[in-house]
């Protein structure tokens, strides 16, 4: 795979802001397309659903488009648009886009994307937030915007050593905001985000307001200690309890043997499409949809999806992005068995989305975050909620942080 894809080929020794843009050789699409028409195809499923894996008829109709119809170049384009820069943070190169509102007194905001996603899911949810007047806000409702790309993810560099694990990602992002000379702002996240931005708010770095998520962490470390005597959270916990026996085989892996999942990631491109759209029942049916169908679910269309496979694949992050969830979730993660950190002090906002791994309750937000201000119930989205729904994802977190201005 060339470099000239514009990611740092390893990290520097400044902490200077630079400027950077992505450029495309032409040689990786020839490549991609090449590779993409050269996929040895498994016989179909013997189910009519997912429960055997990502069914063959959306896989083929996904990789039919990507190399006839999808145009390569989007993925430069759409990030080129937008400022884009890169630092190196605890040696490591940390790609990042940095959006300031044309609005005055507008709130730092620094959001992290997770797994399968990237800074490409988010792209929609710019202007909305930045120019909040041209989208049904007003000008009280307006944010500077921070997007980095994780570490290992994107167009970052990946990390030369291990022990990039949660908490070290969370340091970062504040270095990053101290740095963009920001001493006041707030952090949101959804998925592997979401840990990142939980952890933010429990280490409580000086400058830190709020936080907000669309994904309750703590359920996931602990669901049995919440609230399980009412309708929505029996539902809830059946939902979690689920994903954790039949629909997590990503994770188990990613976190367990990431290497091993990272040569077919590296080497295929429809096995990287496959890995990434076989995350969540939701998820997947909306995507399979607008493959099958050419009906997406919001903003779901065939070309965002592939927009996000293609920086994958043109970044070469495949193993190095399945290696975050050793680092912050494996049994042999240098952080396994340390102390958990305190619950936020500061104020925490959370969004419900239908569509997520499991619909959270009011009572689950509360007792997982005494300091909750803000618990909001969306009437779209899912699982990538920032992605699928922008418009109804941005007032939500407009609502959320409004007090903290």
């Amino acid at each position: 795979m060339s470099t000239t894809t514009g990611r740092p080929a390893s990290a520097t020794t400044d902490s200077a802001i630079r400027p950077f843009q992505i450029t495309v050789a032409e040689d990786d699409l020839k490549d991609l397309r090449g590779r993409i028409a050269a996929t040895r195809w498994p016989s179909a499923e013997l189910v009519g659903d997912r429960s055997q894996g990502v069914q063959l008829a959306t896989m083929q109709a996904l990789a039919r488009y990507w190399a006839t119809e999808y145009d390569g170049r989007r993925v430069e384009s759409r990030l080129n648009a937008l400022p884009q820069f890169t630092t190196e943070i605890d040696g490591v190169d940390i790609h990042f886009l940095h959006v300031r509102s044309r609005h005055e007194d507008a709130l730092p905001l620094i959001m992290t994307h997770g797994w399968p996603g990237s800074v490409v899911e988010m792209l929609d949810v710019v202007d909305p937030l930045v120019d909040p007047t041209a989208h049904g806000g007003t000008a009280a409702d307006a944010f500077h915007l921070v997007l980095p790309s994780l570490p290992g993810y994107g167009f970052s560099a990946e990390p030369a050593e291990v022990g990039w694990d949660l908490a070290r990602t969370a340091r970062a992002w504040s270095e990053l905001m101290r740095r963009l000379g920001y001493d006041h702002y707030v952090a949101q996240g959804g998925d592997v985000g979401a840990g990142v931005t939980d952890t933010m708010g429990r280490l409580g770095p000086d400058g830190l307001v709020g936080i907000h998520t669309n994904l309750l962490v703590p359920a996931l470390n602990d669901p049995t200690s919440l609230p399980n005597d009412g309708t929505a959270e029996r539902a809830a916990l059946t939902a979690l309890q689920t994903f954790q026996t039949s629909g997590n085989g990503y994770f188990v892996e990613m976190a367990t043997r990431p290497q091993t999942i990272g040569y077919a990631l590296l080497d295929s491109p429809v096995a990287l499409a496959a890995w990434m759209i076989d995350h969540d029942t939701d998820a997947y049916y909306k995507i399979a949809g607008a493959f099958i169908d050419g009906r997406p679910s919001g903003n779901l269309t065939r070309d965002h999806v592939l927009d996000n496979v293609t920086a994958y694949w043109l970044s070469g992050t495949g193993a190095s992005a399945a290696r975050s969830y050793w680092e912050a979730y494996g049994p042999d993660a240098p952080a396994a068995g340390s102390k958990p950190l305190p619950t936020p002090k500061i104020p925490v906002g959370f969004s419900a989305f239908p569509g997520e791994i499991w619909r959270t309750p009011r009572s689950w937000a509360e007792q997982s975050y005494p300091t909750l201000n803000y618990f909001g119930e969306a009437e779209r989205g899912g699982h990538f909620a920032a992605w699928e729904e922008p418009q109804l994802f941005a007032a939500e977190l407009r609502a959320a942080f409004r007090p903290l201005r």
